[in-house]
């Protein structure tokens, strides 16, 4: 059988270079190429790391690994779905790898939608990272391989909590970052719903990003915080996510639902309600940078 090839790989090391963090970059030590091919929309890779299992890449960049994502899919997921009195419809924008609807069923929802465009990502994530994929076997779950931005505008009034599940702010997701999406979201939602976004990998050096992600939220909806976590695999060691809701009385920095200390050791690897108000503590000019931009 032909090796599987590709231009990032050279020497048994894949690497991520990319515009968005000039003068770094991050390397991992591949045992095995199991796939790549190109979809319609974009370059998908996945391979066998040395540490870090399984690694899914799309256009060049680490999109998730089995042995990390974790904590990024519980907290983009939780911060949410805990900020929310009683979720019961949830919807995923992206999110083809199946993580976070594997944690959205966690809790006790009537239905789950994912909608992610690109069929290559889903397919491949349910052979390769079953782990993750395991949240397409619910039987609350639909999925729909759609665009996001038109699913939206045939729902309206429809979610109690939305998550988009995406990839960094450049090409084709750069729309999901802005001011229109933001209000697409905001009509999609009910009544006191709430949504997570994901904010930037390399968050501290792209601040201007961030802030004009705040100024955007805050402009639609009337409760928009920045929280972040930690993943080893992203070239900051670090991502953000945007919590938004549309009742203004709700303090999403606090969880108004909390598991026990016992079903949180059994439901989460990282997730726990101390850790969802930790995420909401800025570094102080990260800090004093959100304030401005909302002011």
């Amino acid at each position: 059988m032909e090796q599987i090839t590709h231009p990032t790989i050279k020497d048994g090391w894949f690497r991520e270079i990319s515009d968005m963090w000039p003068g770094q970059a991050m390397t991992l030590k591949v045992n095995n190429v199991l796939h790549h091919e190109k979809s319609q929309y974009q370059d998908v890779l996945l391979f066998e790391s040395t540490d870090y299992g399984t690694v899914l890449v799309l256009d060049n960049v680490i999109q998730c690994t089995e042995r990390d994502e974790f904590a990024y899919q519980e907290m983009i997921t939780h911060l949410a779905m805990n900020s929310h009195p009683d979720p019961k419809n949830v919807l995923v924008i992206g999110g083809g790898d199946g993580g976070v609807l594997r944690e959205i069923v966690k809790h006790e929802i009537d239905e789950a939608i994912l909608c992610d465009i690109d069929e290559a990502v889903i397919r491949l994530s349910k052979k390769y990272l079953r782990g993750m994929a395991v949240g397409f076997e619910h039987p609350n779950v639909t999925v729909h391989v759609a665009d996001g931005f038109e699913f939206l505008k045939n729902h309206t009034n429809a979610f109690d909590v939305i998550i988009t599940d995406s990839s960094d702010p450049e090409g084709p997701a750069e729309s999901l970052f802005q001011k229109p999406y933001f209000e697409l979201l905001y009509a999609a939602l009910r009544e006191g719903g709430v949504i997570t976004t994901q904010g930037s990998e390399n968050q501290w050096l792209h601040l201007d990003l961030i802030k004009n992600l705040k100024k955007s939220c805050r402009e639609v909806f009337p409760v928009a915080e920045y929280a972040y976590t930690t993943i080893p695999t992203y070239p900051s060691g670090q991502i953000g996510f945007m919590v938004c809701c549309k009742d203004a009385s709700r303090d999403v920095r606090k969880p108004v639902r909390k598991w026990s200390v016992e079903e949180e050791e059994r439901l989460c690897k990282y997730y726990s309600a101390d850790i969802h108000e930790a995420s909401f503590v800025l570094p102080t000019f990260a800090r004093k940078a959100l304030r401005e931009a909302s002011s």
